[in-house]
């Protein structure tokens, strides 16, 4: 009998480990990606997803070897009839949790507006929210005020999707004020209580 994705897959009397889809989107905390992969391949599959606008801060070189890292030009590489795998479902179909970190005031303003211009938006357009989806928002304190914002997050909300906010710090721009991305240590601790506690309460939502 065929195992359904969520279903663990049990290994010397073991669950699998969890999956998790990374992503990035164009702010400068994209520098950070590495880092984040790093605090989550000791403890999970990982799979990582790049906008053409992160790539300018990502130092694809400083990513786990073992982590594959997917763009934009990947998304129809290797389709080439009806009937071969499209990636954005592949890798939707394949995650446990997907989170987007950095989440720049760009890609929140496309999720909360159904677009799908790119890999990364049609993973979260085609996305099943009966699975988690977090995001940790990165951008200049005033985008962060902008009264958009606070329409933009109100919606990605009624679609389930959970907010790790940002922190208050000197920015890449110089200005002082919130919109810094929380730094990979504290989004692998939300991820991970989070699906700690979806284990113990025997949530069907988590591997």
């Amino acid at each position: 009998m065929e195992t359904s994705e969520m279903e663990p897959v049990q290994i010397n009397n073991a669950p699998r480990r969890p999956r998790i889809l990374l992503a990035a989107s164009g702010s400068v905390a994209a520098i950070k990606f590495a880092s984040l992969c790093r605090s989550f391949t000791d403890w999970a599959e990982v799979k990582a997803v790049a906008t053409k606008a992160s790539l300018h801060f990502i130092d694809k070189a400083s990513l786990p070897e073992d982590v594959i890292l997917y763009t934009d030009e990947d998304e129809w590489s290797t389709w080439t009839k009806i009937g071969d795998s499209v990636l954005h479902i592949e890798l939707r179909r394949w995650a446990d949790i997907m989170i987007i970190a950095p989440l720049s005031a760009n890609t929140l303003g496309k999720i909360a507006g159904g677009l799908c211009d790119n890999l990364l938006t049609c993973i979260v357009r085609a996305w099943d929210y009966d699975k988690p989806l977090f995001v940790a928002p990165a951008m200049n304190t005033l985008m962060w005020n902008n009264p958009f914002t606070e329409k933009h997050l109100m919606a990605i909300d009624e679609l389930g999707i959970s907010l790790i906010p940002p922190v208050s710090k000197r920015l890449a721009c110089g200005d002082y004020g919130n919109g810094a991305m929380a730094e990979p240590s504290l989004i692998f601790q939300a991820v991970r209580l989070y699906y700690d506690a979806q284990l113990r309460s025997g949530g069907s939502n988590v591997a």
